[in-house]
């Protein structure tokens, strides 16, 4: 099994930025990936960002420009900076764990951005 323990998130103007992050912990393969998901009220969960442990990316269109995820791998943690965030981005943002042999969601954090 592997464990995701999510910190961040919360409630900021339009504009403004949050930084999430997500350790993971338990039977962690040195090949995975990770990263972030998002599910606004009455919408289905989306990709956000996701990282492989190669290093390469993915991001949805809607965030491209504003949002980065990066990795820590000697952490097992993955980040998440949110720049230039607008009303559209709040939603539940859910980590992401995916590996040889297991496969873990967070338990989510809200993000609001509001005025």
């Amino acid at each position: 099994q592997v464990q995701l323990v999510e910190s961040g998130g919360g409630l900021v103007q339009p504009g403004g930025s949050l930084r999430l992050s997500c350790a993971a912990s338990g039977s962690v393969s040195s090949i995975n990936v990770m990263g972030w998901y998002r599910q606004a009220p009455g919408k289905p969960r989306e990709l956000v960002a996701i990282v492989s442990s190669g290093g390469i990316t993915t991001y949805a269109d809607s965030v491209k420009g504003r949002f980065t995820t990066s990795r820590d791998s000697a952490k097992n943690t993955v980040y998440l900076q949110m720049n230039s965030l607008k009303p559209e981005d709040t939603a539940v943002y859910y980590c992401r764990y995916s590996g040889a042999t297991y496969a873990s969601w967070g338990q989510g954090t809200q993000v609001t951005v509001s005025a």
